[in-house]
């Protein structure tokens, strides 16, 4: 507070009194953390005169510009007691009009003194409703005393004195109910009367008011009565020559007990300056070049200057008072007063164009609302209309040149062929020019071959020497198009025969106008486009320019196409070695499969398959997705696709080879992933085990046609799982089909992946009577991509699935003595006779026997035989050890070590899995025929068929 005080002792001793209010006001606000104050000082008539504020706005202050001294106010209060008042909140009693000044904020005022008496206090409104603390109101003190002590310094003929009497501004006070009339000195010399002859009557001021301006007047202070709102007016008044001056008036009206009206209070001051401004700018706008109108609520005219007198044909006595739409002139402008009436209705400013019928002149037209009516201006916008429409037609026509340039690049940056971007140039180039040939030729082995044309005749390509090759070489325009590098125009055959006057070279005989463009990109021209015209045509230097330009975009597109295409090319071959040529033929399923590319715009991706036969009858189906396109992908779907092969060979269970899969994946890199899913079917019981990593789940369909999606347990995908993996058993019945597929075939950008496993279900069930499940794929996949291939490649493979029959397969449960070897041949010898199969018996007997030997020596029982015959012969014995035996190499006096030795050379292949058990020791042997076991049957139900 004391350093406000200080800062306030250091202004200057010639401030003005408003910059005094101006300071006081401020700090005290600042201070007291207030949301505005004002400064009132006495007047006559125990009135109090707002002679500045600081932050209240105008709406707010307009009706306690006089304050009366005998009211309740926080103001009128501190000057009656001469000390400091605080009001916190409206009284019940008060009798001023309601303002926005009486807020729910509290009030404090300090007095101004002056020889002991107050003559205006210092009031401010507070934001918070707390009455200053003692501290403040002390500085609220120091500040009052500081604003009277510059006052004073002030000299006498400048100082503001405390009744006012140098003021512009009159008071005056009506008695509503006496109708008596009081007006200091002030108000007698606004309204320019003697003091001498005035009679304190409503009838002395009515005296002096023009008559014309008297009615209004009385009836805005008849409506501040009725109403209780403020009163505003201005009227002329009558000086003592005659003549009448302007002035205006305004109060607010004072309340009694009831809420009757019983006076009003007011001031008056002179209005001729802003008189003299209207009508300054009433000349301004009566010579302005822009036609104005002015109209009342009724489309009366009121005003119209020179121009809109001009335009609208008639002068301005005959236009005042007039209805604006009786005039002929708008007559003539069809939907002006439709579209003026509904301006006016919206109470918006709006404007449009308008044309004169007479004189063809073009006019913006601006209605602008004010208060009791419209104003029109007429501006003349012909020239101006007329510079637009040309600036718009070269502006549309250098748009629409870009735009085709813009589209012709969007288009070329599409084209990944280079019949795409000879399509393209011919959609975007030859009609704008009005053109009607396109043929592109390259340099290949030294020669122009053409790899492109749009509507050019064969003949054209014959004369050209386009379809088999043309030597290179500046004989003809292509030829010095390409070794140049810089383009040849010719439009018409004179031209062309001016330039080859030799005869070496001549145009087609059925087009007159060429333009030969060398295609040139990095740095070397490795073409030319030609485009032709059917009639003689003489390009523009922007037409040239612009063909350049497009075949600079080209060049680049048709070298960008024929990288990518051998890229490409490289890219789908690699891929396609990765995968399986074939699916094998195995007796435990049918199986077919399908891999879709991605769309020419996308790279090679990672999704595959495969099939891969097992031992005693076990198959597994395997399909897998690697995330994401390029070469890179292609390589890891390779290194799985042998890592599964690999694996299934060594006969793991399918979780540890997804586990092992998994560590593969994680060390290709932190943004590595892969899906899978590998189901081992077994055709003896018909149990299927599954396991998938990410994956989509297969789907099953049923003999009788039902399809569903089994419950098969989610792991994730391979790169972010941590084994074990969770697998699922199935049981599934014979001629069932098992359906394995990549998320590319039912997921896309316009269609949810359960969306496409959903169609998926419902087309298979309609197709799968179909026997032949090649057609099957091909009705699968035209169901599910229609248009085609897509952003993402797919992969298909449908198995259907078979079981061998009981009487295929015999089993024998042997002695764990050395017994057990003669009773193993002894089986096998009387199964082997059972199934025809006589050529077989020494060797199998002998496999039996040497396999049921190593489990005497090396193993423990229980011990087990099984035979099974479907598209081979498998010999399997079973033990309770987990020891896998390994074929090694035997010296000369070794005793043992042989006895594998001896089954490699015996079968067609061996091996040993790992069963609930123990494990198992098999060998398959091929058959010598096709008998049937039976006599009457083919050894399986489907033996199978080439993918």
């Amino acid at each position: 507070m004391i350093r406000r005080l200080d800062l306030l002792d250091t202004a200057d001793d010639g401030i003005t009194e408003s910059e005094v209010f101006r300071l006081a006001l401020q700090h005290s606000i600042a201070e007291l953390g207030c949301v505005g104050g004002a400064v009132y000082l006495r007047g006559p008539m125990s009135a109090l005169r707002l002679v500045s504020s600081t932050g209240l706005p105008s709406s707010v202050t307009r009706a306690w510009e006089i304050v009366d001294q005998d009211g309740p106010t926080a103001t009128a209060r501190a000057v009656r007691s001469g000390e400091h008042v605080w009001v916190a909140a409206l009284p019940a009693d008060l009798d001023e009009p309601t303002a926005p000044l009486l807020s729910r904020s509290g009030w404090f005022s300090v007095p101004l003194v002056n020889d002991g008496r107050a003559i205006g206090a210092i009031t401010c409104l507070t934001g918070d409703n707390e009455e200053p603390t003692p501290a403040q109101w002390t500085f609220l003190t120091s500040v009052a005393e500081w604003t009277m002590d510059r006052l004073g310094r002030m000299p006498a003929p400048d100082r503001l004195r405390t009744d006012l009497d140098f003021t512009p501004v009159g008071s005056w006070e009506w008695d509503v109910s006496t109708g008596e009339l009081l007006w200091d000195e002030a108000a007698m010399k606004v309204y320019q009367t003697d003091p001498a002859a005035f009679v304190p009557g409503v009838e002395s001021w009515m005296k002096v008011v023009h008559p014309d301006d008297l009615p209004s007047t009385l009836a805005a202070a008849e409506r501040s009565i009725r109403t209780h709102a403020p009163f505003e007016a201005e009227y002329r008044v009558r000086r003592g020559d005659g003549s009448y001056t302007w002035t205006r008036a305004s109060g607010h009206v004072v309340l009694d007990e009831q809420g009757q009206v019983t006076r009003i209070v007011g001031k008056g001051w002179a209005s001729d300056a802003s008189r003299s401004t209207r009508d300054a700018l009433s000349r301004a706008l009566q010579h302005m070049t822009d036609a104005f109108l002015s109209v009342d609520d009724g489309w009366q005219i009121t005003f119209a200057n020179l121009e809109a007198e001009r335009i609208l044909g008639s002068p301005d006595e005959q236009l005042f008072g007039r209805d604006l739409w009786d005039l002929p002139a708008l007559h003539r402008m069809p939907g002006l007063q439709e579209r003026c009436r509904r301006g006016a209705a919206e109470s918006v400013a709006t404007g449009f164009d308008v044309t004169l019928a007479d004189t063809g002149r073009r006019y913006d037209l601006r209605l602008v609302p004010v208060p009791s009516g419209l104003t029109l201006y007429f501006t003349d916008v012909t020239a101006r209309r007329r510079r637009e429409a040309e600036q718009a037609a070269a502006i549309r026509t250098a748009a629409e040149r870009a735009s085709r340039t813009a589209e012709l690049t969007t288009q070329l940056a599409a084209a990944t062929t280079s019949q795409d971007v000879v399509k393209a140039t011919a959609q975007r180039v030859l009609p704008p020019f009005d053109a009607q040939g396109l043929l592109v030729l390259v340099i290949e082995d030294d020669r122009l071959v053409h790899i492109g044309s749009v509507d050019y005749p064969s003949s054209f390509l014959q004369q050209m020497h386009g379809a088999h090759g043309m030597e290179l070489s500046d004989a003809g325009p292509a030829g010095q198009a390409v070794l140049t590098g810089e383009p040849r125009f010719y439009s018409s055959r004179e031209e062309w025969f001016s330039a080859f006057p030799d005869g070496g070279s001549r145009p087609p005989s059925s087009k007159e106008a060429w333009a030969f463009l060398p295609l040139t990109a990095s740095g070397h021209t490795f073409g030319v486009c030609v485009i032709a015209f059917d009639t003689a045509r003489r390009l523009t230097s922007e037409e040239r320019t612009l063909l350049i330009t497009i075949s600079a975009l080209v060049a680049h597109a048709l070298e960008r196409a024929r990288l990518y295409d051998a890229e490409l090319t490289r890219s789908e071959e690699l891929q396609q070695a990765l995968l399986p040529l074939r699916l094998p033929t195995v007796p435990e399923v049918t199986a077919a499969a399908r891999y879709l590319p991605a769309g020419q715009t996308s790279d090679v991706g990672g999704d595959w398959y495969d099939l891969i036969p097992l031992s005693a009858g076990q198959v597994a189906l395997v399909i897998g997705d690697v995330m994401g396109h390029g070469l890179s992908e292609a390589a890891t779907m390779g290194r799985l696709r042998t890592a599964v092969h690999t694996l299934a060979a060594l006969e793991l269970p399918p979780d540890e080879i997804m586990g092992h899969l998994n560590d593969i994946v994680g060390g290709l890199g932190e943004h590595a992933y892969a899906t899978c899913l590998y189901a081992l079917y077994d055709s003896t019981d018909g149990s299927c085990t599954v396991v998938r990593a990410g994956h989509p789940p297969p789907l099953v369909v049923r003999p009788d046609g039902s399809a569903y999606f089994p419950e098969v347990a989610v792991n994730p995908p391979l790169g972010a799982a941590f084994p074990p993996f969770e697998t699922t058993e199935l049981k599934l019945s014979a001629d069932s089909l098992l359906v394995l597929y990549t998320d590319g075939l039912v997921e896309s950008s316009h269609r949810e992946i359960d969306q496409g496993m959903a169609q998926l279900a419902d087309l298979l069930p309609r197709e799968a009577c179909c026997p032949d499940l090649e057609d099957l794929c091909d009705t699968v996949t035209a169901g599910l991509l229609p248009g085609g291939p897509t952003a993402d490649d797919a992969a298909l493979l449908i198995a259907r699935l078979h079981t061998v029959a009981d009487r295929q397969m015999a089993s024998w449960a042997l002695p764990e003595g050395p017994e057990a070897a003669g009773e193993a041949r002894r089986h096998v010898r009387e199964q082997l006779a059972q199934w025809h199969l006589d050529d077989l018996v020494m060797t199998t007997e002998l496999l039996a026997s040497e396999l049921v030997g190593n489990v005497i020596r090396h193993a423990r029982g229980p011990i087990g035989l099984r035979l099974l015959y479907s598209g081979t012969l498998v010999c399997e014995v079973s033990d309770a050890s987990l020891t896998m035996p390994r074929i090694r190499r035997s010296s000369d006096t070794d005793e043992g070590g042989r006895g594998l030795q001896l089954v490699n050379a015996l079968c067609e292949r061996w091996g040993s899995r790992y069963t609930p058990e123990g494990k198992a020791i098999w060998t398959e042997q091929s058959l010598p025929g096709t008998e049937d076991p039976a006599g009457d049957d083919p050894p399986a139900a489907n033996a199978g068929r080439p993918s």
